[in-house]
């Protein structure tokens, strides 16, 4: 049996682009999982919001200039809207001074092309059953079965909600603005697409309390569409349904070791986080990067599943992953909270920090990756 440098455990996204990334280094690279070019076909409802720092590594891996034009949607600007009127937090890609704030990217037309570009990998070799390797990466996702194989303590505390996503078509152009609104205890986001209609789509991803996203799951298409147009108000016009919709269970989660002798952990795997700042996918992407700069930079004499290596990728990704973590699960018991003294607290501090430039400045960078 052949025995490869690398095993990575799971081919989606941080999968793949983990064993494009350590294939180019000449690394003898086995992907365990599905990789089928026609799994796109199947009706995929997710929108990844992606950073500078996502789409530089990309572009790298020579994915991201080869997907089509109507899967990217660059964002230009963002509205964030509280619970009471008039509070309002904006961003904009001319005032913080960047090209743009974000991409908004089809799940389905990345994943279809990560798999055409393994398949002109010549050192990426894929495999339906686990074979013998130097190290192992583990990007299987928040159900890793090698993970608890491991005994990797995965601490996850639910919110007791869920993502609804679906396919939106607006009677307003979105100008390449996406919106946020925060209404205790739910959040929704329109994410500027170009599919269905170029212009004038979005992504919907709205987080809700688990009994409601079932009330809303349950909705027939005209009574749905008329609860998402009462929380936008006609912010974007009128937004009808062009999609099915679907649901996943929203957490916080933490695994504990990361890495171990001749294995470590990358992306869901290893943390989850909230979706309301869109950094998901950003932070398992993140993880690639800072992984493959390791092994690269490592001494020549040391074994690819070295733990004191490892512990470095370690520490360059445990504390971004811990404040994103933080950061989101503090926003969202702020704004999931109905009392009447932090609802106004939380909306007048919405509004203070959009006179503040400095603040959004700093804002902007920790989400583009800088």
């Amino acid at each position: 049996m052949q025995t490869y440098d690398v095993l990575v455990r799971g081919s989606g996204c941080v999968g793949r682009s983990l064993a494009l990334a350590l294939g180019a280094q000449g690394l003898r690279v086995a992907l365990l999982g599905t990789v089928d070019a026609s799994e796109s076909q199947r009706e995929d409802l997710r929108s990844y919001a992606l950073n500078a720092a996502s789409v530089a590594l990309l572009r790298k891996l020579k994915v991201w200039d080869s997907l089509p034009a109507a899967a990217i949607s660059p964002v230009y600007d963002m509205k964030i809207h509280g619970d009471a009127a008039g509070a309002l937090l904006e961003f904009s890609a001319w005032s913080q001074g960047v090209a743009e704030l974000a991409f908004i990217v089809d799940a389905a037309a990345l994943e279809q092309q990560l798999a055409t570009a393994l398949r002109f990998a010549p050192h990426v070799q894929v495999v339906d059953a686990p074979v013998p390797a130097a190290l192992t990466a583990l990007c299987e996702g928040r159900a890793s079965a090698a993970r608890a194989e491991l005994g990797v303590r995965f601490d996850v505390k639910s919110y007791g909600q869920r993502a609804i996503a679906a396919r939106l078509r607006s009677e307003q152009p979105h100008q390449g603005q996406a919106q946020q609104w925060f209404r205790s205890p739910d959040v929704l986001a329109l994410l500027p697409i170009e599919a269905p209609e170029p212009g004038a789509s979005y992504g919907l991803v709205w987080s809700l309390p688990e009994a409601r996203a079932d009330e809303m799951l349950a909705l027939d298409v005209p009574e749905f569409e008329a609860a998402l147009n009462e929380v936008c108000g006609g912010a974007v016009g009128g937004l009808s349904l062009v999609s099915g919709r679907a649901a996943w269970p929203l957490a916080l989660a933490r695994a504990e070791p990361l890495q171990g002798p001749g294995w470590v952990l990358l992306g869901d795997a290893a943390h989850l986080v909230h979706p309301l700042a869109g950094q998901g996918l950003n932070l398992g992407l993140a993880d690639v990067a800072a992984l493959t700069r390791v092994l690269e930079a490592r001494e020549a004499w040391r074994p690819l599943g070295d733990e004191r290596l490892l512990r470095r990728y370690v520490r360059e990704r445990q504390l971004d992953t811990w404040a994103m973590g933080e950061l989101t699960d503090g926003l969202l018991r702020v704004f999931a909270s109905e009392a009447a003294p932090l609802r106004q607290l939380r909306n007048r501090g919405l509004n203070a920090l959009n006179s503040v430039s400095p603040l959004k400045r700093w804002l902007t960078a920790r989400a583009l990756g800088a």
